[in-house]
């Protein structure tokens, strides 16, 4: 439950996108949604692109703390890790549009969050190499090659393009086809 004024008013926001996606996000209504007055987002955040920038991060830093709980060692961390990515990407298609989506200016705390992010995954997918799970090699490379596929199943899914009937298969169906595939490589 948000406890300070900031909270709320990210709240409000991501309830916003959630709803509505970045065109319902104003610092208006995000201030009445949040109970205060109009003006009070200004005190926080410089601009609607500044306030949206940390509801992204806000998202990677919950989804990296939801990979971190992961055991490391454990042969189905990757696989963990990843289903984890798509329930949270399919559960909140707009914020994960937003977190992926171009950005006009840098955010400081949202290219932190990302790293940190990332980390996690090169970290899963370096165990998942190290017991043979993945082929050896790049572990970068890995780790973009398991993110781009879970990423594009899951943008392929939200638009309608992969579903039981187009594609025989969901976004969870395709990562067990790519791990099975890479640990055959392995």
């Amino acid at each position: 439950m948000p406890t300070t004024t900031r909270d709320k008013l990210l709240d409000a926001a991501a309830r916003l996108l959630d709803s509505g996606g970045p065109e319902a996000v104003t610092l208006r209504e995000v201030g009445r949604l949040a109970g205060v007055s109009h003006n009070t987002p200004y005190k926080h955040f410089a601009d609607k692109e500044d306030l949206l920038a940390e509801v992204a991060a806000g998202e990677l830093d919950a989804l990296g703390a939801s990979l971190r709980t992961l055991p490391p060692a454990a042969p189905e961390s990757l696989r963990g890790a990843l289903l984890r990515y798509t329930t949270w990407a399919l559960d909140h298609p707009a914020r994960f549009k937003l977190v992926f989506g171009a950005w006009n200016s840098e955010s400081a705390s949202l290219g932190r969050a990302a790293t940190e992010a990332r980390a996690v995954l090169v970290t899963v997918v370096a165990e998942a190499q190290r017991q043979r799970h993945l082929p050896s090699g790049d572990t970068e490379r890995a780790a973009a090659l398991v993110h781009a596929l879970t990423h594009g199943a899951v943008d392929l899914a939200l638009a309608g393009h992969l579903t039981p009937d187009k594609g025989r298969t969901d976004p969870a169906g395709l990562v067990d086809d790519l791990l099975t595939y890479l640990k055959a490589a392995a």
